[in-house]
């Protein structure tokens, strides 16, 4: 990675990282992303309603290891240590996403940080593709929206009403213009990881080609987060698994162990 990534994700909330992953990573992660769609989880399912399958899962790293080895032992660890210039490094959890050939599912602009029960200033997800993907079916950013910090009505995916519960803190979601200059979207290769901050806008198109779309996104914190009590529905639901944290506590180890320190 050279300093151009780390200062266009700083400038933009969003780059992408080339050969990040080795082959021999990259076959640990297919594996795992294997177990994970023989053996779900709790929270595991097929979110498209027709077309080809949209297998969503997260929160297994506890059962399948190598998610959480990829960050603490491989490289994405000090990778977001060095994209959000941290000190220390905390896992927050891993997210499998595969979109079989011919999946009609999108995934509509949003932006990650209201859904969770979190808040801090440094923030990335590592978005790690384990199949080719161009740039029609790629995620789409809107640079420059994680400026300020801002968050936005978070919304449900299919019917983009509001999370049940109280959302009237949040700025009324904005309109969003397609074919703006500040949105961005990147080809990428097995290998290579797409970054942005928790606060940057951005959306997943369908799967409308003849191969598969596998990815994991690797989400990490960096010093100083804090857990915050959301008065409405959160994702993953980190409380229904049991975790019991007071406003503004520390991440535990226990549940969000770190994987990179200074």
């Amino acid at each position: 990675m050279t300093n151009t990534d780390i200062s266009q994700f700083q400038q933009d909330g969003v780059t992408v990282v080339r050969n990040v992953l080795d082959p021999k990573w990259l076959a640990r992660l297919a594996a795992a992303i294997d177990e994970n769609m023989a053996n779900p989880g709790p929270h595991g399912k097929n979110h498209a309603e027709e077309g080809g399958a949209y297998f969503g899962d997260y929160v297994n790293w506890k059962r399948i290891p190598d998610f959480l080895n990829v960050a603490s032992d491989g490289p994405l660890g000090q990778l977001a240590a060095e994209l959000m210039s941290a000190s220390q490094v905390q896992f927050f959890h891993e997210h499998v996403l595969v979109k079989e050939p011919g999946n009609s599912s999108a995934t509509p602009w949003h932006q990650d940080m209201p859904y969770y029960c979190l808040e801090g200033e440094k923030t990335v997800s590592l978005w790690v593709p384990l199949d080719p993907v161009g740039e029609a079916e790629s995620l789409n950013f809107m640079k420059g929206s994680h400026r300020g910090k801002k968050t936005y009505t978070p919304r449900r995916f299919k019917t983009l009403e509001p999370l049940d519960g109280d959302t009237t803190d949040y700025s009324p979601f904005p309109e969003i213009d397609e074919n703006a200059k500040n949105i961005v979207s990147y080809a990428v290769e097995p290998g290579d990881v797409l970054a942005f901050d928790f606060h940057t806008l951005h959306d997943a198109p369908a799967n409308p080609t003849d191969t598969r779309r596998r990815a994991v996104s690797f989400r990490f914190v960096g010093e100083g987060a804090r857990y915050v009590a959301r008065p409405h529905d959160i994702s993953p639901p980190f409380i229904d698994l049991g975790l019991k944290l007071n406003m503004n506590d520390p991440l535990p180890e226990d549940w969000f162990p770190t994987v990179w320190q200074a």
